[in-house]
């Protein structure tokens, strides 16, 4: 099983057929509108714009599960992001990515070690994960490196497929 095996649901309602995404390369994220870290929509949402051509989708998923600061109805979380830093990127529903409710997706992905060696539960808003075209974590990224930081965009270039 892979990534792009896991169903998971829309924001706005129906599903995020994750099987889309297989063949090309997806930066998950989880997300939150009242974080100190908000502002890196705006640097997931130029990754969207720089990458989409060449076959990477930045993939947002909200959680409340860090300070309650995605406290926000689905409606309010997509009008946020979009009226604030014009992001279009899909997003999910929102979903715990720790604990015993931890989504499958985010079971398929904290295995991934960043580069200080973190592995397992996420540390707090925007921890990122580079899934390659096969639907295997290749990078993981601790949620204060910058979205348009040069190993972010080293690690996306590697696993572009084309």
């Amino acid at each position: 099983m892979t990534v792009f095996d896991v169903q998971i649901g829309a924001l706005t309602g129906g599903f995020t057929d994750l099987g889309q995404f297989r063949g090309n390369a997806l930066l998950v994220v989880n997300l939150a509108s009242k974080c100190g870290l908000t502002p890196q929509y705006a640097g997931l949402q130029t990754l969207q714009e720089t990458y989409a051509d060449r076959g990477l989708t930045v993939l947002g998923v909200p959680s409340n599960q860090f300070a309650d600061q995605e406290p926000g109805s689905p409606e309010e979380i997509a009008e946020f992001a979009r009226s604030t830093f014009g992001a279009t990127f899909p997003m999910t529903e929102k979903i715990d990515v720790n604990g015993p409710d931890r989504h499958p997706l985010y079971a398929a992905l904290v295995d991934a070690s960043d580069t200080d060696g973190h592995s397992g539960d996420i540390r707090w808003n925007f921890e990122k994960f580079l899934v390659g075209p096969e639907g295997t974590v290749v990078a993981r990224f601790a949620p204060q490196v910058e979205p348009e930081s040069p190993e972010i965009s080293a690690a996306i270039e590697r696993v572009l497929p084309r």
